[in-house]
């Protein structure tokens, strides 16, 4: 995200020390797969009536939840995102899922 869109919503200060801070949250350490409690399920809400296999439950930073996000969509062949804590696969691919995160060392997936 660019520097500017944390600042919407500042008023102009005319102070030439004035230096902008932002409240950053802090992002949890990403916990090993074999103490990740993943859940998986189908969705259709607020897509057009099309499914969408959600993964939830990931603990760890945003890039390593886009990194296993991306390893996901790529094994599975098909599109999806990785967004606030979910990983968003494209169709009902819970059964290929299941394994994919099996063989990757998620033991509580379900």
């Amino acid at each position: 995200m660019s520097d500017w869109k944390k600042r919407l919503g500042v008023l102009y200060s005319t102070n030439p020390d004035y230096e902008y801070t932002t409240e950053s949250e802090e992002e949890l350490p990403t916990l090993a797969p074999e103490h990740q409690k993943l859940r998986l399920s189908l969705s259709r809400k607020q897509r057009g009536g099309k499914e969408v296999t959600l993964v939830t439950g990931f603990v760890g930073t945003t890039a390593d939840l886009e990194a296993l996000g991306k390893t996901l969509r790529q094994r599975c062949g098909v599109g999806g995102s990785a967004k606030d804590g979910e990983i968003i696969i494209q169709g009902d691919q819970r059964p290929k899922l299941l394994s994919i995160l099996h063989s990757l060392g998620y033991r509580q997936a379900r």
